[in-house]
């Protein structure tokens, strides 16, 4: 059974930082694209931030500069270091995990951000 288990979630000041884990289990990471999505409040979910099997990384305008996406293949994690935050950071952070020949993808519960100004 696959899990993804997001943590690191929280409130936090305009300005400040957070990093979000994200726990594998049951499946073979080193055949999973890895990603942070995020939704806000009345939007659609949209990609944060991605790395590929290779460590190819993509990321979203809003967040180059600010955020860092890392994966440990051996540990089954991949982590989301978020910098310089703002109130439009604000959103829950899902983790998807995407089969690299299947594309079949699995998400985490989601853990809630929210950045105060």
């Amino acid at each position: 059974q696959v899990q993804l288990v997001e943590s690191g979630g929280g409130l936090v000041q305009s300005g400040g930082s957070l990093r979000l884990s994200c726990s594998a289990s049951g499946i073979i990471a080193n055949l999973y694209r890895m990603a942070w999505y995020r939704q806000a409040p009345g939007k659609q979910r949209e990609l944060v931030a991605a790395i590929d099997t290779v460590g190819s990384i993509d990321y979203a305008d809003s967040v180059k500069g600010r955020f860092t996406i890392s994966r440990n293949n051996a540990r089954k994690t991949v982590s989301l270091q978020m910098n310089s935050l703002n109130p439009e950071d604000t959103a829950v952070y899902y983790c998807n995990a995407r089969h690299i020949v299947t594309a079949y993808a699995y998400w985490g519960q989601g853990t809630r951000v929210t950045v105060s100004s």
